[in-house]
């Protein structure tokens, strides 16, 4: 037997690696907002798998995947302007459509690693706001949970690798 050859990959990710953007466009174009103030992130594709075993499989049973339901669950740190004290465009956005109905309930979000790993995604979702409260000494957080509606697609990730960025920014400062 041989020993495998140690990955090379040995350093750890970070959780908040991932950028959450909502489209703010009107027009059929998209215009993509920073959805600022993300506390936590956890994105989720849950399958649903149906028994398919039959005799042949000889008293073992056997699944199958019949659908993918996808979902977000994020904490928002709630961000207001310190001048005028308005609530940030993009979290108002999400708030608003969580009491909507028809086709204002829905936004189209997208989600990124923001150092410019191949991992991003874009869909349409329901959005539900759910204020935690406290107490005097709180900060005002909102748990946001965006339930996909339909297709979950992988995108090319909007921003350059952190390499290919670290380069560009040494041949910009040569030149």
């Amino acid at each position: 037997m041989t020993t495998p050859t140690p990955p090379a990959e040995t350093v750890t990710a970070l959780a908040r690696r991932y950028r959450l953007e909502l489209d703010t466009g009107t027009s059929g174009t998209p215009s993509w907002a920073l959805v600022p103030g993300v506390a936590e992130f956890t994105p989720k594709i849950e399958p649903t798998q149906q028994d398919v075993t039959t005799y042949d499989a000889e008293g073992w049973a056997e699944q199958a995947v019949t659908m993918l339901a996808w979902s977000i669950e994020a904490t928002l740190v709630h961000r207001a302007h310190p001048t005028t004290g308005a609530f940030n465009a993009a979290q108002e956005a999400l708030r608003k459509a969580s009491k909507s109905f028809g086709a204002k309930s829905y936004v189209r979000v997208r989600w990124y690693d923001r150092t410019g790993a191949d991992d991003a995604q874009e869909g349409t979702a329901l959005v539900t706001w759910e204020p935690e409260g406290g107490g005097p000494e709180e900060v005002d957080k909102i748990k946001v949970t965006l339930t996909g509606s339909g297709p979950l697609m992988e995108i090319p990730t909007p921003v350059a690798p952190a390499g290919v960025a670290a380069v560009a920014k040494t041949l910009k400062a040569a030149s």
